[in-house]
């Protein structure tokens, strides 16, 4: 059993996701929770490519953390076609004081077992992780 200064074990199915993610595409955006009972990182759910942005962000609880990443796909001022892949932390200020200290805590070691995460994003209320935001992140 992990202890919350090493962080939580990582299941399987997460890297995996997570490559199909960021090499085949095959998902718009991931959500991973922590199971306490089993002291693991799992995957919650997966969007689908032609999923949106709000379908993300509908997908957070309003009261209990997460993890997620988002494929963000965009046009540069050059009108060139970009993707950038987002790690995002849901914190809400509603959430479980036990939940708010263990997802901080095992953040850095669930974030490294993803590799290719090119912006991070913390967020506690909605209004943190809005679109223009992300937007504004990626360009």
């Amino acid at each position: 059993m992990a202890n919350s200064a090493s962080g939580m074990a990582v299941d399987d199915e997460c890297k995996m996701r997570f490559l199909d993610l960021k090499a085949k595409r095959s998902y718009r955006f991931i959500v991973f929770k922590i199971e306490e009972k089993i002291q693991q990182v799992v995957v919650e759910k997966l969007g689908e490519p032609s999923d949106s942005y709000d379908d993300l962000s509908a997908s957070l609880p309003p009261n209990e953390c997460r993890y997620a990443v988002y494929d963000f796909d965009f046009t540069t001022d050059e009108n060139c076609q970009k993707s950038k892949i987002f790690f995002i932390a849901w914190s809400p200020d509603t959430a479980r004081v036990r939940s708010k200290m263990l997802y901080p805590s095992s953040k850095n070691r669930f974030r490294r077992e993803l590799d290719g995460v090119q912006v991070e994003l913390q967020a506690t209320d909605p209004c943190e992780m809005s679109f223009d935001i992300v937007k504004g992140r990626a360009l």
